[in-house]
């Protein structure tokens, strides 16, 4: 089966590209390899998607989508592996199947940053996490440590500090980056303490699990924060290991795109967080997807 446009991610601008290439009649299908809605579905809230007021992260990513369902859009639970060109065909292959395309939106997002100390995948999901609103609450009443300072993570540490009895926040620069709101926020919660100019030198841990962080500040001197978990929050990788063959990537993993979400690969668009951006939001991620199903129309009108 030939399909006009295949989608490769189900968050913000995935879904959006393909309501908008569903119901311009296009045979689309949209693959997710894990769970509808991206980082999305793993926001604790969201306050600034424009009409949606405020309301957790997988509350919005449920309605998007639900809207996809509604239309009819197929979506396909497996995982591309590789994208390659056959004339003006794309061939994705996944561990199982092989399809073949007119188009391709790439809208594979981002994974969390590790920072790559001892212990850290020992401990990875059994004591630390990247995703507050998913295991927040397996901690209640315990102690926490937040690595990180910008939006994501003060913001999921409000919440977090909801929860435990104390947190912590270990911040590699000499202040907060986060928006002046989330900070205040942060900083009036009694619970919470900091610790700048500060990185994790290891993690620390017995037979039962996690038991603390030792931190090095830029003095050299070193920290043991008692903790019985921790949450990363230091930035984000791209997923793009399956196109790396198509040459449209830079350095840093990033796709280019121009204004239409067109790559340098004709038939080949990106849209969301993965590309080459200024501001990375749920809005942004969505009307890129809309760009890009919009340009793939105009492609398809010249493909042979």
């Amino acid at each position: 089966m030939l399909y006009d446009v295949l989608i490769i991610g189900s968050g913000p601008a995935g879904i959006t590209a393909a309501i908008y290439a569903k119901r311009a009649n296009l045979k689309v299908a949209m693959f997710e390899r894990d769970t509808p809605g991206g980082q999305l579905s793993k926001y604790n809230e969201i306050e600034n998607y424009t009409g949606a007021k405020k309301l957790a992260g997988y509350e919005l990513a449920t309605m998007m989508i639900d809207h996809a369902y509604e239309l009819d859009i197929e979506v396909i639970y497996d995982e591309v592996i590789s994208v390659e060109l056959e004339g003006n065909k794309k061939i994705l292959k996944t561990p199982s199947t092989v399809y073949e395309s007119k188009a391709v939106i790439v809208a594979t997002g981002n994974v969390p940053r590790r920072l790559g100390v001892p212990n850290e995948d020992k401990l990875a999901m059994n004591g630390i996490s990247w995703c507050a609103i998913c295991d927040g609450p397996l901690y209640k009443d315990r102690k926490l440590v937040v690595i990180g300072g910008g939006n994501s993570a003060v913001e999921e540490a409000s919440y977090l500090a909801t929860l435990a009895t104390h947190v912590t926040i270990v911040q590699n620069l000499a202040d907060l980056t986060a928006d002046m709101k989330a900070q205040d926020i942060l900083r009036a919660m009694p619970n919470v303490d900091f610790r700048y100019n500060s990185v994790v030198d290891r993690f620390e841990m017995n037979d039962q699990g996690m038991t603390g962080v030792t931190i090095k500040n830029n003095k050299g001197e070193l920290e043991t924060i008692s903790a019985d978990g921790c949450f990363e929050y230091i930035g984000l990788i791209p997923v793009t290991d399956f196109i790396q063959n198509l040459g449209i990537t830079n350095k840093w993993g990033y796709v280019e795109a121009n204004e239409k979400m067109e790559t340098k690969v004709p038939g080949v668009y990106s849209a969301g967080d993965v590309n080459v951006k200024q501001i990375r939001q749920v809005i942004t991620a969505a009307a890129d997807g809309a760009i890009a199903a919009q340009n793939v129309l105009k492609y398809l009108e010249t493909w042979k």
